[in-house]
């Protein structure tokens, strides 16, 4: 039983060269380099369930690059007419094959928190009234909220506040040896 026939991309010649450098390329984001092998594929064999099966993906994700590469055919088009345009051409291929964006969730936290934050931690703890010689998270969170600096932190936030800020060991000891 056959099922509906398959809507095959176009790929010109300057586009073709164009991806196939883009999966070459050494310093390439990987994602950008899948894509690009995506679409050279489904230019070869418009047949999504064997390029799905052939790159490793699901169906859906090859539909859905299809059908963003056919969408932006007539602008690609376009930017190969243009004389002295390989540059311009590359550019518009790396943002049709780019992730959308997404925003994500707000930060919990300002700037501003976080600094006042870092600023509780570098004041010595019997200064808050606390019996303590140095600061654990817990503390901490508990003092930040006692400052009313924050609503609710868990010492977990904290420690990720703190641990964030902190430089990294150097490999070699920073005084000389006699």
């Amino acid at each position: 039983m056959k099922g509906p026939r398959a809507r095959a991309i176009r790929v010109s010649p300057a586009q073709q060269d164009i991806l196939q450098r883009i999966q070459r390329q050494q310093t390439a984001d990987q994602r950008l380099v899948r894509r690009a092998s995506l679409v050279l594929a489904l230019a070869a064999d418009p047949c999504v369930q064997a390029v799905a099966r052939q790159q490793g993906l699901t169906r859906k994700s090859v539909r859905r690059w299809r059908d963003c590469w056919r969408e932006a055919t007539p602008a690609l088009r376009q930017a190969e007419q243009d004389p002295a345009s390989e540059q311009h051409l590359l550019r518009l291929i790396e943002q049709v094959l780019a992730d959308a964006f997404r925003p994500g969730a707000p930060p919990t936290f300002s700037p501003e928190q976080v600094v006042q934050i870092v600023a509780v931690a570098c004041e010595p703890p019997q200064q808050s009234g606390r019996p303590i010689s140095h600061w654990t998270d817990r503390e901490l969170a508990d003092e930040v909220k006692k400052r009313q600096i924050v609503k609710a932190i868990s010492p977990r936030s904290v420690g990720r506040f703190l641990k964030g800020g902190r430089p990294p060991a150097p490999p070699q000891p920073l005084l000389a040896q006699r």
